[in-house]
């Protein structure tokens, strides 16, 4: 449903709120993916060498190490984002 097409003058205090956590929700699906795709991409890269039809021991090592260190620095991130947005709201 496009943006435009939204009686957004219509909607009751409820539905904006329900619009919101829709988005939301859509958000953070978004960015999950992306962060999938992106771990997948950077990790393969830097992991495998020689792409094979199964994964050596140091390749299985390689890419769950790349994997946590990559989800530690997202979720660092993410909580520096989260705090840096609270600190403005709280500013309005």
């Amino acid at each position: 449903m496009a943006m435009d097409s939204l009686p957004s003058g219509n909607l009751s205090g409820i539905q904006k709120d329900e619009l919101m956590e829709q988005v939301q929700q859509q958000i953070a699906v978004a960015n999950a993916q992306e962060l999938l795709t992106k771990m997948t991409e950077k990790c393969f890269k830097k992991c495998i060498q020689k792409p094979g039809t199964s994964l050596d021991s140091s390749e299985q090592k390689c890419v769950a190490m790349c994997m946590d260190r990559y989800m530690d620095a997202w979720n660092l991130v993410s909580k520096a984002y989260s705090n840096r947005l609270q600190r403005e709201r709280n500013r309005l």
